[in-house]
């Protein structure tokens, strides 16, 4: 658990690092009830990440999107459609919210998903092209909508 304990430092340049695809393939967005793990890299190689997709199977519109850091640190989760989340000083935040890393606290604060940045979030595939912005995958991986996005 010693890795998951980073500073708050180490976790934004984490974020605001360049993000690649590493493998040349297509994907398949995940149809409802489906999860979808792919693995990015920095440009240097040096630092690992996971993309993570999870749709809700009964409620269509409910998502999650998480860029993870070296296999178990939460950089950034997107929450969809979801119940609202409490935050540590007990202030409810509705869905959609943003999971940022605050250091000693990991994943476990929120604040309502910035409307600038994820302006339609009943659209889920442009939500998620938002959100591989957002944590800058500048090589993000081709990914087919599919018939359920």
């Amino acid at each position: 658990m010693a890795d998951i304990d980073i500073s708050q430092a180490e976790a934004d340049a984490l974020i605001a690092m360049e993000k690649h695809c590493v493998e040349n393939k297509g994907w398949l967005f995940p149809e409802p009830g489906g999860r979808l793990a792919i693995p990015l890299i920095s440009p240097d190689k040096r630092e690992n990440f996971i993309l993570d997709i999870t749709r809700a199977r009964i409620k269509l519109t409910k998502a999650t999107y998480q860029n993870r850091a070296r296999q178990a640190i939460i950089l950034m989760r997107l929450d969809l459609d979801g119940p609202p989340h409490r935050n540590p000083d007990d202030q409810e935040i509705g869905c959609p919210h943003l999971h940022i890393f605050r250091e000693g606290y990991g994943d476990k604060w929120a604040s309502p998903a910035p409307t600038d940045r994820y302006p339609n979030v009943q659209d889920l595939f442009s939500t998620f092209e938002a959100f591989m912005r957002h944590c800058n995958v500048t090589q993000p991986p081709r990914i087919d909508r599919g018939l359920f996005s």
